[in-house]
């Protein structure tokens, strides 16, 4: 595969750690966790970029929380790509920073961006559409996304409506215009998605030419824009993130921008994916035996059924008598809960002393 030096990607690594609680906390949430025996997710993410750009060209923007054990993790990048945010101010304003620094070493570079908590497996079919879709956004005036084809009427998922498929000549990957975004639907309006057939997921990715999406920022948000153009003339780079970063609008970036883009693209993913929201998506990816327990370690299950066991430690966990349950067992702390309430766990987590978040 080709390695185009004008094509940059910026992974996505902060968020909190309480979903994955007890073996995820605030400085070690889920993308920095081996949870599958393959390496992290941010490192698999790392290296799946890798396969088509440069180390040099991939940046990672995290917290001051993650910001250590990223750059353990990620080592292999150059530390100046790794960038902690001083203040958490949802996507927009970090996609806004991400830009900025790619336009710092080249104004007309395209870039893709990533999130570090999604699993994919088929990395050769994440880069050969990642490839095409940043060759696209080299030579079209238009935003693009990738939307991953609904397997089931979620919920907890954002939502793409597409229209025609795109009368490009050389496109080897299905190709969508976009009529619009949707918030999380209810269950109701998730399946009239699902069965209309022209919904997709959206996944979080985003590729653009760095131009381009400039101007779309000016036209749509202009605070982001004028904060990518002063950081661009900026003298003391970290002291300028420091000081204006904090003050740019909490927004997503598809309030921000992709809902207001004058033209936005989506490509059908061609590849696995899972965000892997909790320890029930874990659970389907561990060992699993004939009544459905899946486990990490060594398990005994009598008259137990569809649970699912994690340790850190490796050691055997017995099973007596119980449906449907999460045991999570780490060093320090112990969680217990009915899968039903697998969404409330950071609830909980809420109420630990401060040395357990």
């Amino acid at each position: 595969m080709t390695v185009v030096m004008s094509h940059y990607a910026l992974i996505l690594a902060g968020g909190s750690g309480t979903r994955f609680w007890p073996l995820s906390r605030d400085a070690k949430p889920k993308q920095l966790l081996d949870l599958f025996g393959k390496g992290t997710m941010l490192c698999q993410t790392v290296e799946r970029m890798r396969g088509i750009l440069p180390a040099e060209n991939i940046f990672i923007l995290t917290n001051h929380l993650q910001e250590e054990e990223v750059r353990r993790q990620a080592a292999i990048l150059p530390p100046e790509n790794i960038v902690a945010e001083p203040a958490r101010r949802d996507t927009a304003p970090a996609v806004a920073l991400g830009i900025a620094l790619v336009a710092a070493r080249d104004p007309q570079a395209s870039m893709m961006i990533v999130p570090s908590d999604s699993l994919i497996l088929d990395d050769a079919s994440f880069q050969s559409l990642a490839t095409e879709a940043l060759n696209l956004a080299d030579r079209e005036e238009a935003l693009i996304t990738i939307g991953i084809q609904p397997t089931w009427a979620c919920p907890s998922y954002g939502y793409v409506e597409r229209a025609g498929k795109l009368d490009t000549p050389g496109l080897s990957h299905s190709c969508y215009e976009v009529v619009r975004f949707c918030e999380k639907p209810d269950a109701a309006t998730a399946e009239r998605y699902l069965q209309s057939g022209n919904f997709s997921w959206n996944a979080g990715m985003f590729i653009w030419n760095v131009a381009h999406v400039r101007q779309e920022l000016a036209k749509h948000t202009p605070e982001l824009a004028d904060f990518i153009s002063r950081l661009g003339t900026a003298t003391d780079l970290p002291s300028f993130i420091r000081e204006e970063f904090p003050k740019l609008t909490p927004i997503s970036i598809d309030y921000a921008l992709l809902e207001k883009a004058d033209r936005v693209l989506n490509f059908e993913a061609s590849f696995d994916w899972d965000d892997v929201g909790s320890w029930i998506s874990v659970g389907k990816y561990l060992p699993t035996d004939s009544h459905h327990n899946a486990a990490n370690t060594p398990l005994s299950a009598l008259e137990a059924a569809g649970n699912v066991v994690f340790s850190d430690s490796g050691k055997r966990i017995a099973l007596l008598g119980v449906e449907d349950l999460i045991v999570v067992d780490t060093g320090d702390a112990l969680l217990i809960a009915r899968k039903d309430q697998a969404d409330r766990i950071k609830k909980i987590v809420s109420e630990l002393p401060p040395e357990l978040r």
